[in-house]
């Protein structure tokens, strides 16, 4: 039975005790109702189910969501109940018999007294049977649902090993394989995105060396051959591992984002050699290509950065192109070598931009680019060619 079947049961139970007692005749009911309207009052009654029902809300609001495990039930708890229930059925028999005394026949009038009294006494007594029997059962869904959440998160942390034990094979098959269970795990476990990302990242940050030409079969040595195949073979395991990167981190339209985007993730790509890589249309928070090197073209294009991101004494080897980038803090350039064309139109830096000391030995494009946050030093930077800045807006323009 699930938790939100109880309250709907409980009210259930007290309809169906109330109709036996209905049926017995051990209640006068006509009789209780009309005391109630003329001595309590309808203005007593409505405010006294007010209270109860925010009482109600007010326990549901306050009880933690998540609570796995209940409090014993004290012994002073079950001594004020049975105090309840015997304060009960001694004041309404007490109160019935003072209310017998005035009618016709008080004798017969004293034992429906009595057997109303203690109708009324069985009747709180199964209330309290019945709240325990609630709290037994929710105790029970509760240690169900910590049973099962704990046997989820062991689950979870065998397949995370098994995947990143398998990413220190030396069979390239394997590592992929690893790859693709890490990322299963990552989309089926909100909670675990960033520390899988930040394995990923650890594991492009490991030393690497990009293959040369292949060696000629004939006249090579077998350890030549076979490392130049290992090496070819680790750098389609890199090449996995950035397009899983990109992959997770574009979110798509902004009225229909993918299922497969992860949100608010960290990249430390520091030092690393990355080969192609391509972030394009992607949202990422933090980000850190500390003396990162960008073999082969680097996109940018339309990439929104939510945290800083440290570009410092970067190399980009070809074109780097931040087109349309949206920089919503720090945009650090500091001695960063742009070796390609170097594209930045369009791109809105809402933090600030630091470009001291860099180089830029191909085209260099600002067009249309705005610096709300600032442009810090700029002329201290090498341009091989002049720099475009035709439409780029800066602070101190309107």
């Amino acid at each position: 039975m699930r938790r939100g079947v109880v309250a709907p049961a409980a009210i259930g139970v007290l309809l169906l005790a109330g109709g036996l007692l209905a049926t017995t005749g051990w209640v006068d009911w006509p009789g209780l109702s009309q005391w109630l309207w003329h001595r309590v009052g309808w203005r007593q009654l409505v405010f006294a189910l007010a209270c109860g029902l925010l009482t109600t809300a007010l326990v549901r609001k306050i009880r933690p969501k998540h609570m796995r495990t209940s409090q014993a039930l004290s012994w002073w708890i079950v001594a004020l109940g049975g105090a309840v229930v015997a304060g009960v059925t001694w004041g309404a028999t007490a109160w019935l018999l003072e209310e017998a005394n005035q009618a016709k026949d008080p004798a017969a009038a004293r034992v429906e007294a009595v057997k109303t009294g203690l109708g009324i006494g069985a009747g709180t007594g199964g209330v309290f049977a019945l709240l325990l029997a609630v709290r037994r059962q929710w105790h029970q869904e509760v240690s169900a649902a910590a049973t099962e959440l704990d046997a989820a998160e062991k689950r979870v942390t065998e397949l995370y090993t098994k995947a990143v034990e398998q990413l220190g094979s030396d069979k390239a098959p394997v590592r992929l394989g690893g790859l693709y269970a890490l990322e299963r795990v990552g989309q089926n476990n909100p909670g675990q995105r960033q520390t899988i990302v930040n394995v990923l990242c650890a594991y492009l940050r490991m030393p690497y060396e990009r293959p040369g030409e292949p060696p000629d079969r004939s006249t090579a040595h077998d350890a030549v051959v076979k490392d130049y195949r290992m090496g070819v073979q680790e750098r389609e395991v890199r090449l996995t591992v950035q397009k899983l990167l990109a992959a997770h981190l574009t979110p798509g339209d902004e009225r229909d984002i993918f299922g497969t985007f992860w949100k608010d993730i960290d990249l430390d790509l520091n030092g690393t050699l990355l080969i192609d890589f391509d972030l394009h249309l992607c949202r990422v928070n933090r980000v850190i290509f500390k003396e990162a090197v960008f073999a082969g073209d680097a996109s940018f294009r339309g990439t929104t950065f939510t945290g800083d991101a440290n570009f410092a004494a970067a190399k980009f080897k070809r074109s780097a192109d931040f087109t349309e980038a949206n920089f919503t803090k720090h945009a650090g350039f500091r001695r960063a070598t742009f070796t390609g064309h170097a594209l930045f139109n369009r791109a809105r830096f809402t933090g600030f931009a630091g470009f001291v000391d860099a180089t830029f030995s191909g085209y260099a494009s600002f067009r249309q680019a705005t610096f709300t946050g600032g442009i810090h030093a700029l002329k201290h930077s090498t341009f091989a060619e002049e720099p475009q800045f035709a439409g780029a807006r800066f602070p101190h323009e309107d």
